[in-house]
């Protein structure tokens, strides 16, 4: 059977790239990733006042596909845009909650703490991502040769947000814990770095830990997925809901190292709260605790079931 093919949309950001991507590929889809760029005055547009017009965007998409993932608020209008033109010729998922109409969507897949209903919604516990145990399997080796110690603690950095500023002062609080909780106890610590995350925290983290510490300086795939497979604790700064899940399938002990948001933060707070009660995280303090929980497979949950109505339509 060939292979159906696939769109991704999204605004080029890791945790997005990373959703789609994830879907994509649960799906068997063979896929091109579009970087969606809006024409200069609707950048400043919400979706819901955007018209679905092709002058919004500046990509010019042809019809090659039969199945549209986006994800982001800049690809909601694009993906609109190519269900209404197309019609029933293909299908369009849009992932997070587009705050549009759900009805321009065959399907919405939306974390459970975003608290969006509808009948093409379906819920995840976090976010959706591209990782698989094979992945971390396959890039195990990438640090290995670095490490000293039996025991190893990744450290993985977000960066500033709408919520969450990351000044240095705050930074030094987690790289102290971080030292206190693990390092003095025989650990050995991989720096992960997003592409969120400023050079003066990379800089940082290279002033503040000794020259036993892996600090990685650059966005490193390979050390990413390394850094999973190798660790025994996983920290993650509070920024990324989407790091979090995808660590949350590795099974290991996932620390977030909290910071005070700079305005309310209910979705954040609902997604810590979730994680919290499935046993998948706990907030990095002052102690240092075992436990275990179900590793999380969202992705192939979801696909299972897109899959399965995928059948129903006629793609010819």
């Amino acid at each position: 059977m060939t292979k159906l093919k696939g769109i991704l949309l999204t605004e080029g950001m890791h945790g997005m790239i990373s959703q789609v991507e994830g879907l994509a590929k649960a799906l068997d889809l063979e896929f091109i990733h579009e970087k969606i760029e809006l024409n200069s005055f609707w950048k400043l547009i919400p979706p819901s006042l955007t018209p679905v017009q092709k002058f919004v965007f500046k990509n010019d998409i042809n019809k090659d596909f039969q199945i549209v993932i986006s994800c982001g608020r800049k690809s909601v209008i694009p993906s609109i845009y190519l269900k209404k033109k197309y019609k029933s010729k293909i299908v369009n998922i849009h992932i997070q909650d587009p705050k549009v109409s759900l009805k321009n969507f065959d399907y919405v897949i939306v974390p459970e703490h975003d608290s969006v209903k509808g009948k093409n919604v379906l819920t995840t516990k976090g976010a959706i991502h591209y990782l698989r145990k094979v992945d971390l399997d396959q890039n195990a080796n990438y640090l290995k040769s670095q490490i000293n110690k039996e025991k190893v603690v990744s450290l993985i950095v977000g960066g500033p947000n709408r919520y969450y500023n990351y000044n240095k002062n705050l930074i030094n609080d987690i790289f102290v814990k971080i030292k206190k909780i693990f390092l003095d106890r025989g650990f050995q610590l991989i720096f992960i770095p997003s592409m969120r995350t400023p050079k003066k925290i990379i800089d940082q983290a290279r002033d503040f830990f000794d020259k036993n510490q892996i600090i990685v300086t650059e966005v490193d795939k390979k050390a990413y997925l390394s850094s999973f497979k190798l660790a025994d604790y996983i920290v993650v700064t509070c920024d990324s809901t989407s790091m979090i899940s995808e660590a949350a399938m590795t099974g290991k002990p996932i620390y977030i190292a909290q910071m005070p948001s700079k305005k309310r933060n209910d979705r954040f707070n609902k997604f810590f709260e979730l994680f919290n009660s499935l046993n998948i995280t706990k907030n990095l303090e002052s102690s240092l605790e075992k436990w275990n929980y179900e590793k999380l497979n969202e992705t192939d949950k979801i696909s299972s079931y897109i899959l399965q109505q995928l059948n129903k339509y006629d793609f010819s």
